[in-house]
């Protein structure tokens, strides 16, 4: 009798982890999403084309995307707070100009930093009405978008500013040891804000706004200190993204930048980031802009227009967004 219960129990415990393991296989899938998506496209890119690996095609990938990698870090930690900040793409065609226009007539680091400073004042403006005005970020962020956008036609008159500084191009166009200068300074952020969010109280704050903003303030936490450095990290990262692209082609223009805000938005959201705060890494983010830039270099080595490109990022943050509601699902 006390034998057939023991089988009984046994084999009842073998159906329990024959059906608890694909339920582990599915929450490895979803936690690892990200990776998952890089590595399947990096395996399709190299049989799609042979090109793709070539070390010219990565370096041009990487020096493509150190913008896009610098703005999406400064991204990262607005959303992180639960907010968002539609003003980068705009903060990079203003100094994009700025920096070329102050080139003009001033030493190159004096330029640079008056560059970045009024980088830092869009990130304080944005950055006081959210967290001392409580207003909404998408509100005040969208008004900075108009604002910067504005004075970058009016101090350029709508043309492009030629860039007669060498200091400034050479910075976007040299290499050391075949590395471009842009991806460098693109790591060195990426490392500063993976350390920040990893092993800093400044990092553990934010998170923890995002995941509870009233507990974090009945703790006696400034939390309109830690909301308003968010954005000022946003709108300097978002300036010396557009330095780099003066550099990169030699002319300080109105019209770039066009669409950064979304496509920073789609890489933090496809590296696993909750749109509703306290949830992202840095990793998971710079691996969400390699994943776009994937796509549209591949789709350019296969000459593809641009137009279909945007369908397909659409398609991969709507898939990125599914995975993220299926894991918080998993996790309740």
């Amino acid at each position: 009798m006390s034998n057939g219960k023991i089988s009984e129990t046994s084999g009842s415990i073998n159906i329990k982890r024959l059906t608890m393991q694909p339920k582990k296989i599915i929450n490895w899938l979803l936690e690892y999403n990200s990776v998952i998506i890089f590595i399947i496209l990096a395996v399709v890119s190299s049989i799609i084309s042979k090109s793709f690996f070539t070390e010219r095609n990565i370096f041009n990938l990487l020096r493509q995307m150190s913008g896009l990698g610098i703005i999406s870090m400064g991204m990262l930690m607005v959303i992180l707070t639960s907010g968002i900040d539609l003003s980068v793409g705009s903060i990079v065609a203003l100094s994009s100009v700025l920096s070329a226009y102050f080139a003009l007539s001033m030493p190159l680091p004096a330029a640079i930093a008056l560059t970045i400073l009024m980088g830092v004042v869009f990130g304080v403006f944005s950055g006081y009405l959210v967290s001392v005005k409580k207003l909404a970020p998408f509100v005040v962020t969208l008004a900075a978008m108009t604002i910067a956008r504005g004075f970058a036609f009016i101090i350029s008159k709508g043309a492009p500013i030629m860039v007669e500084q060498e200091g400034l191009t050479s910075f976007g166009a040299d290499y050391f040891l075949r590395v471009p200068y842009p991806v460098y300074l693109m790591f060195a952020i990426f490392i500063a804000i993976l350390i920040i969010l990893r092993y800093t109280v400044f990092g553990r704050m934010i998170i923890a706004i995002g995941s509870n903003e009233v507990a974090v303030r009945l703790s006696g936490i400034r939390v309109t200190y830690y909301k308003l450095m968010v954005y000022v990290f946003s709108g300097a990262f978002s300036a010396i993204a557009g330095i780099i692209s003066t550099s990169r082609t030699g002319v300080g223009s109105p019209l770039v930048g066009d669409g950064f805000e979304l496509d920073a938005i789609a890489a933090v959201v496809i590296g696993g980031a909750s749109l509703n705060g306290g949830k992202g890494s840095a990793l998971n983010t710079f691996l969400g802009v390699l994943i776009l830039g994937m796509i549209g270099n591949i789709m350019n080595l296969m000459n593809v227009p641009a137009y279909p490109q945007q369908v397909i990022k659409g398609l991969i943050i709507i898939i990125a967004v599914i995975l993220q509601k299926s894991e918080s699902f998993k996790e309740a």
